[in-house]
């Protein structure tokens, strides 16, 4: 693990950072920088909620509110799991929105540019047997 000092507007941070073709050393002690301590979390998408209802399939919840930016898939596409469905804008930052399993689009409940809040219904998938 290697320790780096990192200044972002102005104000001065301390990060572990390991690198992967090295092997894996006993966590450290972090140490405070000059200014305030900033953890950075995994890269990773939001956890997404996925429900099963009779006759529909699986339907796809939205992970947090925001903007319908982009939609990639329509009816009768078939996706594998984790495949990109639409992105969602929220708090400025693109989030894409995966499959939770391999299926066949059902039906898509939303547009590009529709307003959407955490646990709205964004899609329908059939999931494949």
């Amino acid at each position: 693990m290697k320790m780096l000092r990192i200044t972002l507007e102005g104000k001065t941070y301390e990060v572990g950072v390991e690198l992967l073709d090295e092997p894996a050393a006993p966590a450290a002690v972090p140490r405070p920088a000059a200014a305030a301590m900033h953890t950075a979390a995994p890269l990773m998408s939001p956890p997404q909620a996925a429900t099963v209802v009779a006759g529909s399939g699986m339907v796809v919840s939205c992970p947090m509110a925001g903007k319908v930016f982009k939609c990639l898939v329509k009816p009768g596409d078939l996706v594998t799991h984790n495949q990109v469905l639409l992105v969602l804008d929220a708090m400025k930052m693109e989030t894409p929105v995966v499959a939770p399993v391999d299926g066949c689009v059902r039906a898509v409940l939303v547009k590009e540019g529709d307003s959407v809040d955490e646990g709205d219904s964004l899609l329908q998938i059939e999931p494949q047997a």
